[in-house]
């Protein structure tokens, strides 16, 4: 049997030659290993392909050239983007020999953005080259048209590959570039467009883009939305406060070039407890942050402080007011459009050129010192809130003390109702948050002892967004979460203290269960954002239905659901059990249902996208009422199991 083995490696070893590397040609690569390069093959990286097209008419918008956009969603989920650009160069590639706009759709890492002084492009997002080729081998087919020149020509392509050869089918008094193409069913789990997501993406560029029309059509639908905004980061500030009360009614903006990059800041503080800072580097969003954030955030916290001293608004004895005390209200944008960035990681989600910081903060510190020089009374307002933060945060710290877990000389801190697991592996075990005792009884009795812990909490938390940190450390359902988890909250959170790798949200199938679902999401966003980061945080997803006839028992878990099972077992003498609670299972059935990982169906927690998240939980969790109502005026026809 050894000799076998070692015959068996030797044999491994000599075949392992030239002949086995593989060389992937052309785009072979993106279709193999479709997620290098958008992402994702679901949903994300499905609208990952419209944006790569966008981001090219953007980069023409930077460089002068283009102030409109058109996208269209068609009947078949394909998509044209077409904007007033130059249009992309169709005259024959020195190098290669083929029409430019050939090279740009079928070779990898080829654009006009790698030539420093001598690039088209002086300013751009797209750094790597790879967008045009990667829409084109990842869609079933796809159209090129060119207006350029007095002429338009025309292209067409399968699956990454020419099928026509470059034609000049006709004149024209205009230039620019249309793409129209279709992804590819054998690449994509799905192929429907979403308008909603794509109108939150060409929104967001046209704040970051002033004064360009970027216009999204929905043939399905004959939906139409415009976006332009001649306020540019202003009106994005606006837009984000928009359902808070805020401390100034006009946003402070302010705006310098200096060594080739331009610099946009805006800032309105609001009365919520929370900081919304965005940055854009390039119009790419930097949600790591990076050097230009740095610089901002130096230099907020200097010229507040340095305010607050000159004109006696803080006592000698006093400390100077944190960072986290002077951010808090705050909304602002950072917008910074640099020749040369430097991002990283792949991601780009975190700027790192070292220059950045200095010209930033150089420039935050000039315009806002002259603002709180000319408007005494709104400074005010800001010190005002960042002292009586500064005083919150003290109560928080000493009430922060309590969900700490004690060492162990001193003994277990854990919460009494909690019924912990018996191993010790934090990622191989799961906490259920339950809603009522009941169902916690269950859940405790139905559970798998070994990994699975449970957590029954009584009525609804506190919600969050209206109060300050020592409030909330003060509600004994957010605390028992706090020291079940072991990691901390907000500043003092530590993702590696995590007791459990999932943190499973389990409430009834009704308006109370979904209440208490979004203030535990609202909670974990603002106070425990790293678990919705790391995919720590799941829904659970009980049955509406037990289905019974005869000896036979089958669970439903949506209406579809419960007609396809009457369809199979036929509808007589059936007996239709709809749950209301949890509580209404016994131990036996949540656990085949909802808790068996064998057979259970969880609901991961992602947040793709921060700005529309934020978004999200102030309309939803606000103080403002006006905006929940348009919410649900806009979205009452999508509801389901609404009780009735």
């Amino acid at each position: 049997m050894q000799e076998n083995k070692e015959q068996l490696a030797k044999n491994a070893i000599d075949n392992y030659n030239a002949g086995q590397i593989e060389v992937l040609e052309g785009l072979e690569a993106v279709r193999k290993r479709p997620g290098m390069y958008i992402g994702s093959t679901g949903p994300r990286g499905l609208h990952h392909l419209v944006y790569e097209i966008v981001d090219n008419s953007i980069d023409e918008a930077l460089a002068g050239f283009c102030n409109k956009i058109d996208v269209t969603i068609h009947l078949d989920n394909s998509i044209t983007v077409l904007d007033n650009g130059r249009g992309i160069p169709v005259d024959i590639h020195p190098k290669i020999g083929k029409p430019a706009v050939e090279v740009a759709l079928t070779v990898l890492h080829a654009g006009g953005k790698f030539g420093g002084s001598e690039s088209a492009y002086k300013v751009s997002g797209g750094l790597h080259g790879v967008g045009l080729s990667v829409v084109n081998a990842l869609s079933e087919w796809l159209i090129v048209e060119v207006s350029k020149g007095g002429h338009i020509y025309r292209q067409e392509y399968a699956k990454g590959k020419p099928t026509t050869e470059l034609m000049n089918i006709g004149t024209t008094k205009t230039n620019g570039t249309k793409i129209t193409f279709l992804p590819d069913s054998e690449i994509f789990e799905i192929k429907v467009y979403d308008f909603d997501i794509l109108a939150h993406r060409l929104r967001e560029l046209s704040f970051l883009n002033k004064n360009i029309t970027i216009i999204l059509k929905d043939e399905r639908t004959s939906v139409e939305e415009t976006f332009v905004h001649a306020g540019g980061i202003q009106d994005f500030v606006l837009y984000l406060n928009n359902s808070k009360d805020c401390l100034h009614s006009q946003p402070i903006y302010i705006e310098t070039t200096k060594d080739n990059v331009q610099v946009e800041v805006c800032i309105q503080y609001n009365d919520s407890y929370t900081e919304n800072l965005f940055s854009y580097a390039n119009n790419i969003n930097t949600q790591e942050g990076g050097t230009h954030e740095a610089g901002f955030k130096s230099a907020l916290t200097r010229v507040i402080n340095d305010y607050a001293r000159k004109n006696n608004m803080l006592k000698p004895t006093d400390s100077n007011l944190s960072g986290d005390d002077i951010r808090e209200g705050l909304t602002a944008v950072i917008s910074v459009k640099v020749p040369d960035p430097q991002f990283e990681g792949q991601t780009k989600t975190k700027l790192g050129n070292s220059e950045i910081r200095g010209i930033v903060d150089s420039a935050t510190g000039e315009g806002l010192s002259i603002f709180l020089e000319e408007n005494p009374a709104i400074a005010r307002k800001f010190i005002e809130k960042s002292v009586q933060a500064a005083r919150a945060r003290d109560a928080a710290r000493k009430a922060r003390e309590l969900t700490r877990r004690k060492s162990a000389l001193e003994g277990t801190s854990l919460p009494g109702k909690l019924a912990d697991c018996s191993w010790k592996e934090p990622d191989l075990c799961e906490m259920y948050i339950v809603e009522g005792d009941s169902a916690g009884g269950s859940a405790k009795q139905g559970r798998d002892r070994r990994f699975q812990a449970i957590l029954p909490l009584r009525g609804k938390i506190l919600n969050v967004e209206k109060a300050r940190l020592d409030k909330i450390l003060g509600n004994a359902e957010i605390r028992a979460m706090i020291t079940a988890m072991g990691t901390g909250i907000s500043d003092d959170f530590d993702i590696s203290k995590a007791r459990y790798h999932k943190l499973i949200i389990m409430t009834d199938a009704d308006v109370d269960g979904a209440h208490i679902r979004t203030l535990l999401l609202t909670f974990f966003y603002r106070y425990m954002k790293p678990l919705i980061e790391n995919n720590f945080i799941y829904i659970a997803q009980p049955p509406l239905f037990k289905v019974k006839k005869g000896r036979e028992i089958q669970y439903a878990y949506s209406d579809n659901e419960l007609t396809k099972v009457l369809e199979s077992i036929g509808r007589d003498k059936v007996e239709i059990q709809r749950y209301k609670g949890l509580g209404e299972m016994n131990p036996e059935q949540l656990w085949e249902t909802t808790m068996d990982p064998a057979k259970r169906t969880i609901l991961r927690v992602t947040m793709e996208d921060a700005m529309r998240t934020e978004s999200m939980f102030s309309v939803l969790m606000g103080d403002k009422v006006e905006p929940r109502r348009d919410f649900i005026n806009r979205y009452a026809k999508d509801v389901r199991n609404l009780d009735a």
